[in-house]
């Protein structure tokens, strides 16, 4: 069965860093792309990231630069969103996804593979 799950999540204060780790399960991650997509309170989905499988291309969104890093663990079926200098605006629903092919586009239809998303919350 395919699957992709998160981890990692939970609460932090502002100035904190959390890991979320995406196990895929039901097919070889190095194959696809992998994208990352958030939903906070209020607000609309938004893609984070992303990791492309071929040549590692990366993508982040203008709110995260310089704090998120993406990786991918192809050994483990794992990838990775390292989350540094978390702000309060980074609060939400974590969700990872896999790409209808090996590329890295931050646009969710590209996506067909979900994982359940996971609970980040920033707060002092």
């Amino acid at each position: 069965q395919l699957q992709l799950v998160e981890s990692g999540g939970g609460l932090v204060q502002p100035g904190g860093s959390l890991r979320l780790s995406c196990a895929a399960s039901g097919f070889s991650l190095d194959t696809y792309g992998i994208g990352w997509f958030r939903k906070g309170p209020g607000k609309e989905r938004e893609a984070v990231s992303c990791i492309s499988s071929r040549d590692g291309l990366t993508w982040f969104a203008e709110s995260v630069k310089g704090r998120f890093t993406v990786s991918r663990d192809n050994a483990k079926n794992t990838a990775y969103l390292q989350m540094n200098s978390l702000k309060p605006e980074d609060t939400g629903i974590y969700y990872c996804a896999r790409d209808r092919q090996a590329f890295c586009y931050p646009e969710p239809g590209y996506y067909d593979y979900w994982g359940q998303g996971i609970q980040v919350t920033v707060s002092s």
